[in-house]
């Protein structure tokens, strides 16, 4: 079985797409180089955004091209807020009625909505050119719910981007979705084979990053910039095998994220060692460049941290392609 998993991450195709933040920010939130800067802006990884990325359609539905999603053109099309069985009632209306000739829309799950989130732009957070109106900079539900909380599911913030839980019976915004080809044509991926432990890293199928098996580099909690030189040395380091490490970007660190699992919500925790509450990522919040985005192991949330105070901790990552 080695040789076959080996074999698929040389020919896999990541499933993990790129953001769109194209600028390096030192901690006061001021522009610097690029080059050698090791944040999320510095490397081009994963999947790049087809151009053009969206298509409008006929009938009031915009087609993302990156996800194969289909999302109503208004983004606002049930005019106000409502609790997330609101939300889904008045869903079962559209598919009754089949809203613009179809009867499969739904609630976004939450790395979909996250998918459409801007990491350049704010107010609303969304990509340039991407077709949509009555976007408001507020809060919208998600079909994904709270592993420990039943009665709780996410929204995001469409104003920043940021990942929210709370009661179901709070009122927010509702954006419909639907797939636009037939279910099952991504890549499955066994859960049971899905990660490939080597004494150096531990190898997602899914996404094809490593990650280092010690989820603690560096022992305790630092500052943003010194989350990005810890790293930075382990590549001078010849403990750690390799050379290319890095301070995951967000979503790479919603890749490793289990919505089913909650203490840590991480895939297969059991395999790393020394995981820890919080992580740095290496984006930087354009909502204010004096933070970067973070996440919150227990129950997966994203958010951001201020960058100069020491309160987040590092993981690595690296793309791999190979079992070495």
């Amino acid at each position: 079985m080695w040789p076959l998993l080996c074999e698929n991450l040389k020919n896999m195709k990541s499933i993990l797409i790129q953001t769109d933040q194209a600028e390096c920010y030192d901690e006061f939130g001021k522009f610097i180089a690029c080059a050698d800067a090791g944040q999320d802006a510095s490397y081009r990884s994963a999947k790049p955004w087809p151009q053009p990325r969206f298509k409008q359609n006929n009938d009031n539905t915009v087609t993302d091209f990156l996800t194969d999603l289909m999302w109503t053109q208004n983004a606002n099309l049930l005019e106000f807020p409502l609790s997330f069985k609101e939300a889904l009632e008045a869903i079962n209306e559209m598919n009754a009625s089949r809203m613009f000739g179809f009867s499969d829309w739904r609630l976004p799950k939450r790395h979909e909505l996250f998918s459409l989130i801007s990491h350049a732009n704010i107010n609303p957070a969304l990509p340039k050119g991407n077709l949509f109106y009555n976007v408001f900079s507020s809060y919208y539900w998600t079909a994904t719910l709270i592993a420990q909380f039943v009665k709780q599911a996410w929204y995001i913030h469409l104003g920043g981007g940021r990942v929210f839980k709370g009661m179901k019976t709070g009122s927010y915004m509702v954006w419909p979705v639907r797939d636009n080809t037939v279910k099952g044509s991504e890549r499955i991926i066994d859960p049971k084979n899905r990660f490939i432990v080597t004494p150096h890293a531990v190898t997602d199928q899914k996404t094809g990053l490593s990650w280092s098996i010690n989820a603690n580099i560096g022992s305790h909690p630092v500052k943003w910039f010194e989350a990005l030189q810890i790293v930075s040395d382990m590549n001078r380091n010849q403990e750690y095998k390799y050379q290319d490490w890095r301070l995951p970007n967000i979503r790479e660190l919603e890749s490793i994220i289990d919505m089913e699992k909650h203490s840590p919500a991480i895939a297969s925790s059991d395999l790393f060692t020394n995981i820890q509450s919080f992580y740095w990522s290496s984006t930087t919040s354009v909502y204010d460049p004096r933070y970067a985005w973070t996440l919150y192991t227990e129950d997966g949330n994203l958010g951001v941290g201020y960058k100069s105070n020491p309160e987040f901790y590092v993981w690595c990552v690296r793309d791999s392609k190979s079992c070495i």
